[in-house]
């Protein structure tokens, strides 16, 4: 199972990673959403953190917003 992060801005859905375990992946989410870039950029709405499924769905595991 993998996990992946993706950003939500202005031009659409943009992934940043993937990680095979959760522990790494949930610590990669905190840090961006405190990252100061991140929060000052204003084109950035949102982080969030899914799981992959065997079909390729994604699953939503936890969302940030910069707004």
């Amino acid at each position: 199972m993998t996990f992946s992060i993706r950003t939500h801005d202005s031009w659409g859905v943009v992934p940043v990673g993937n990680f095979q375990s959760i522990e790494e992946a949930r610590q990669v989410f905190a840090d961006l959403c405190q990252d100061p870039w991140y929060k000052a950029d204003g084109t950035v709405k949102g982080v969030e953190l899914v799981q992959a499924s065997p079909l390729g769905e994604a699953q939503r595991l936890d969302w940030f917003s910069f707004r």
